[in-house]
C-alpha cells in the first residue's frame, strides 16, 4: 500500500472555517488520502464535495474528552453516518476505564459499533493518560467490543503517538486489526517510522508534508 492511503487528512481545530475545509478535501483528492477527518459539523458538506472521489468522510464522537454518555456517542455516530460519514473516530470513556469498569468501557465502544453498521469504528483510547497496563486493556475491550481499530490519540491532550505505543497496540491486538497512529506524525519519516512500528493508519493534518518527503525520496 502507498502511503497516502494509510493517511486520514486531518482538521479538527474548533475554529476551523470553510476555505480550510475547502483545502483539506482539495488536498486529499490531489494526494488520495484515505479519508478527511473533520468534524461532525463539516461532514455533510465534506460528503458532497467528495462523492466522486476514493476519500473517505471520517469523523469523531465523544471527542475530545469521551466523557459523554454512551447514547449520547450512538445518537453522534447516527447522525454523522446519514450525514454521509463512512468511518467514525470514537473516544473511549478514559475515567471508566482508569477505574477498572471494563463493563462499561466494552458497553460504550459496542454501542458505537452498532449505531455504525458496516462503517469501520477505530477507538481512541488516549494513549498520554493511560499507563502500559491500561492501554492494553483498552485495546483488548476495543477488540471485543466489535471495533475495526485502535488509535492513539485526540491530539487534544497532553501528547500524541510515540512508537512505544504503537508497537504495544499492534501486539496486543494481533496481526489483522487496525492501528492508528495519531498526533506524532509531521514527517515522511515520522509516517514511515510508524508504519514499521505497526500503524495501518495515520491520523495527520501534515499529510501533504509527509507526501512531499515521499516524492523526494523516489515514492509516489
Amino acid at each position: 500500500m502507498e502511503i497516502n492511503q494509510y493517511i486520514d487528512h486531518t482538521l479538527l481545530k474548533a475554529d476551523s472555517v470553510k476555505a480550510q475545509i475547502d483545502q483539506l478535501i482539495a488536498e486529499a483528492k490531489d494526494y488520495h488520502f484515505a479519508s478527511v477527518c473533520i468534524n461532525p459539523t463539516w461532514v455533510a458538506y465534506a460528503a458532497k464535495a467528495l462523492k466522486d472521489s476514493d476519500v473517505k468522510v471520517c469523523t469523531v464522537v465523544g471527542f475530545p474528552l469521551g466523557a459523554t454518555s454512551s447514547a449520547t456517542k450512538a445518537f453522534e455516530t447516527q447522525t454523522a453516518l446519514a450525514d454521509g460519514a463512512d468511518e467514525i473516530d470514537m473516544v473511549i470513556n478514559i475515567g471508566a476505564l482508569k477505574d477498572g469498569d471494563n463493563q462499561a468501557v466494552e458497553k460504550d465502544i459496542r454501542g458505537v459499533v452498532k449505531a455504525s453498521g458496516d462503517k469501520l469504528v477505530k477507538v481512541i483510547i488516549e494513549t498520554c493518560l493511560l499507563t502500559d497496563e491500561e492501554k492494553v486493556r483498552a485495546c483488548q475491550l476495543a477488540v471485543k467490543a466489535g471495533a475495526d481499530f485502535v488509535k492513539t490519540s485526540t491530539g487534544f491532550s497532553t501528547g500524541g503517538a510515540t512508537l512505544a505505543d504503537v508497537k504495544l497496540m499492534r501486539e496486543t491486538v494481533g496481526p489483522d486489526f487496525g492501528v492508528k497512529a495519531s498526533g506524532g506524525a509531521r514527517s515522511f519519516e515520522d509516517a514511515k517510522a510508524f508504519i514499521e512500528a505497526g500503524a495501518t493508519r495515520i491520523g495527520t493534518s501534515a499529510g501533504v508534508a509527509i507526501m512531499k518527503g515521499d516524492i523526494a525520496n523516489g515514492g509516489y
